[in-house]
């Protein structure tokens, strides 16, 4: 994935002081919920675009909302709000899970099925797939999609494995009108 410039200093400055500090895991999982938030609360984000929002009361607010997360991610944050960078939090977030997947050897993926998929079915899935990758194991999302009439579908990055029945048919009528 494409993140700005801004996005990326931020992810690898924070990405090495949690590698010096042995904290990848705790600093991820605080930014997961920071990405979460401003996800979900898009009036968040409109609301630190606000000129007439003082940068002390924007800080007040990201002092209040994170107030549980560990130091380097509530300095980091309040950096970019002092840089009025706020608008890259997320960028920055993903950005700093590409750079601790990448230094784990794990990919994200996400497999659409028609049912939720069992513990040994996704274990099972994430070593087949993850060799085909380059990668050590896949952190999988399952999503269930009631459209696939059969099998799975696995995105990891931009690569779409579609071994649906829907793409089955999709690839066989293509061949058949050739």
């Amino acid at each position: 994935m494409s993140y700005s410039t801004v996005a990326k200093r931020y992810a690898l400055a924070l990405f090495e002081i949690a590698q010096d500090h042995n904290q990848l895991e705790g600093i991820e999982e605080e930014l997961r919920t920071v990405r979460a938030v401003f996800l979900e609360n898009t009036e968040l984000t409109v609301l630190f675009e606000n000129p007439k929002l003082t940068l002390d009361k924007k800080k007040s607010l990201i002092q209040e909302a994170f107030s549980t997360a560990s130091p380097y991610v509530l300095n980091t944050l309040m950096l970019m709000t002092d840089r009025h960078r706020t608008g890259e939090i997320t960028s920055m977030v993903e950005a700093f899970i590409e750079l601790t997947n990448e230094a784990r050897g794990i990919a994200d993926a996400t497999v659409y099925s028609v049912r939720p998929l069992t513990e040994d079915e996704q274990t099972a899935l994430s070593s087949s797939f993850a060799k085909k990758v380059g990668k050590q194991s896949l952190r999988i999302t399952n999503v269930t999609d009631e459209h696939l009439l059969g099998g799975i579908k696995v995105q990891i990055g931009t690569r779409i494995y579609d071994g649906s029945l829907q793409g089955k048919l999709t690839r066989l009528e293509r061949e058949l009108i050739r």
